[in-house]
């Protein structure tokens, strides 16, 4: 049963030993994530403060909070597994913690993603009003998605073994 396991896995590790790894390999993850979800949502909460945002259209000013919103709820997210493991220590159930952790950091890059366009979409609104922003900002969405989940994907469909 044992060779069947490392065939399928191809390590030869328990399950308390592949949720340690697997814990290890997130937070590295999540730490790249983390900078970016954080340095976005440290300049929006500047904005507000700037003389520029009082010269906002309701468009503009509805964009913003949208945006603020999200990149504190792609924080959280991005934080959760942090908190979630730190609430669990020791508790012996470290693979499910690891599951849990996966799913926040899923939904935090989600947010990241949207987050980022909602940015995108405000600035080159206030900078350019041209009409062609929603075209850009679709495309730099499409390779977001392309990046983060398509090529994803597709390597795993293409190289995963069953």
């Amino acid at each position: 049963m044992a060779q069947a396991t490392e065939r399928r896995t191809g390590r030869d590790e328990t399950e308390d030993e592949r949720a340690d790894r697997m814990w290890g390999e997130l937070m590295q993850e999540i730490r790249v994530a983390q900078m970016g979800v954080q340095i976005l949502f440290g300049f929006l909460l500047t904005v507000v403060f700037t003389p520029k945002y009082a010269t906002l259209g309701d468009t503009e000013e509805t964009i913003y909070i949208v945006t603020v919103v999200l990149g504190a709820t792609a924080t959280g997210a991005l934080i959760g597994p942090v908190s979630l493991h730190r609430l669990v220590s020791g508790r012996r159930i470290k693979p499910r913690a690891v599951e849990w952790a996966s799913r926040l950091t899923f939904i935090g890059l989600v947010l990241l993603l949207v987050t980022t366009a909602s940015s995108l979409l405000l600035i080159l609104r206030v900078a350019t009003h041209d009409a062609f922003v929603p075209y850009l900002v679709t495309a730099v969405v499409a390779w977001y998605l392309v990046c983060w989940f398509v090529v994803p994907l597709w390597v795993r469909r293409r190289y995963t073994t069953r």
